[in-house]
C-alpha cells in the first residue's frame, strides 16, 4: 500500500498482485475498488499474485518451477499483469497448473491438531509441500479467520520446517512464538527454518498458549 501510494498508483494493478499473493486481501480490495477492477479481473490478478509467491518457496532452486531470477525479468517486461497472462501463456499456465495440483495434495492432509484456536497440519518431505508452505498457511487463514495455522514439514534431517499465520483477525504474535524457537519474521506471518525434533511438542505447547482465546482477547487490534 506504501508503495503503490508512493508511485501514485501508476503500476497499481501490479500493487494488487502483490497484496494479494502476500495473503493481504484488504489490502489490495481497496486499490482494486479504486481501479474500479471487474471480479473476473480481480480474480485473474488474486492467481498470479498467488502463483508468484507459490513460485517462491522451496528449500532450494531444484523446489522451485522457475528460478526467481527469470520469472521476474518475465514479468518486468510486461506493463501491466494481464499484459503477463496473455502475452506468456505458457509460464503463467504452468505455475497455475502446478499451483492447484500441489494445493489439491495439501488439502487431503487431515490437521494433526485442530480447535478453535490453533490448526497444525505436517506435511511430507516433498518438494510439493516447501512450494505450497506460505500460499496454503495463507489460504488457511484466510478460511478461519480467528483460528491461528502452523504448517510443519518433515526435513531430510528429522527436524521441522514451520510456517506460522496469526489469526486473520489479530495479526499478532506469529513473530514472537518463532524467536523462541530460533525463527522469525512479521507479527502475522512468521517461520522457523529448522525445529528439532525434540522440540516439536514444546513448539505445540507454546503455539497453543500464544493464541489462546484469553491471550488473543487481550492483545491490541488492528
Amino acid at each position: 500500500m506504501t508503495l503503490n501510494k508512493y508511485l501514485s498508483g501508476k503500476y497499481q494493478e501490479w500493487a494488487i498482485v502483490g497484496a494479494y499473493g502476500d495473503g493481504m486481501d484488504n489490502s489490495a480490495r481497496i486499490i482494486a475498488n479504486k481501479a474500479d477492477l471487474s471480479k473476473d479481473d480481480r480474480n485473474q490478478l488474486r492467481l498470479l499474485g498467488v502463483c508468484i509467491n507459490y513460485n517462491s518457496y522451496g528449500a532450494n532452486e531444484m523446489d522451485l518451477l522457475y528460478h526467481p531470477s527469470l520469472l521476474y525479468e518475465l514479468l518486468k517486461r510486461n506493463y501491466n499483469p494481464f499484459d503477463f497472462i496473455n502475452n506468456e501463456t505458457g509460464v503463467y499456465n504452468k505455475l497455475l497448473d502446478s499451483y492447484y495440483s500441489d494445493i489439491s495434495k495439501a488439502k487431503a492432509i487431515s490437521p494433526e491438531i485442530e480447535n478453535d484456536n490453533v490448526s497444525i497440519v505436517i506435511l511430507p518431505d516433498e518438494p510439493w509441500s516447501r512450494r505450497v508452505i506460505g500460499v496454503y498457511a495463507n489460504l488457511l487463514m484466510q478460511s478461519n479467520k480467528n483460528r491461528a495455522h502452523a504448517l510443519m514439514i518433515i526435513n531430510k534431517d528429522k527436524s521441522y520446517l514451520v510456517g506460522v499465520r496469526a489469526p486473520y483477525n489479530n495479526k499478532i504474535g506469529a513473530d514472537l512464538l518463532c524467536s523462541i524457537f530460533g525463527g522469525g519474521g512479521r507479527r502475522g506471518a512468521a517461520g522457523i527454518n529448522s525445529l528439532p525434533e525434540q522440540d516439536k511438542n514444546n513448539f505445540i505447547q507454546e503455539l497453543k498458549k500464544q493464541f489462546s482465546t484469553n491471550k488473543v482477547m487481550s492483545e491490541f487490534r488492528y
